[in-house]
């Protein structure tokens, strides 16, 4: 499989774009805005953010959890599916953080070659993720 190339939207980058609009830096705005750049959102997000509003850590998502398809449409985002590549990348990652849609994140951003668009500093530990906020 080629590298596609382009951005991904890490889960919090979704949520502030369509809720709290205010919290994206310039850059990820105009970046999100921009109609001519790849947008991807991975598999993950969806899993993500239904699990979280589930178990009440998102309570202010409701919109987000319920409408995340029709969201992901609105905003022109390509779903980026989880490959077991990305999900071997993800287990076998030397990197002392154990969040694992962060280490989903990283690897797909890696194998894909996709700009991570993040407000985690957490990411800044992997040379070899580009991010962008």
């Amino acid at each position: 499989m080629d590298a596609i190339g382009g951005y991904l939207l890490d889960t919090h980058t979704l949520l502030w774009a369509v809720q709290e609009d205010g919290k994206l830096s310039s850059r990820a705005r105009e970046i999100i805005e921009n109609l001519n750049e790849k947008l991807f959102l991975s598999a993950i997000s969806a899993f993500e953010i239904a699990n979280k509003y589930r178990i009440g850590k998102l309570p202010n998502y409701a919109n987000v959890a319920e409408n995340y398809h029709d969201i992901v449409v609105k905003f022109g985002v390509m779903e980026l599916p989880l490959s077991s590549a990305h999900a071997y990348f993800a287990a076998k990652l030397e990197w002392n953080h154990r969040d694992p849609f962060d280490r989903i994140l990283a690897a797909q951003a890696s194998i894909e070659n996709l700009t991570l668009i993040t407000n985690d500093a957490v990411f800044a530990s992997l040379p070899w993720i580009r991010t962008l906020w």
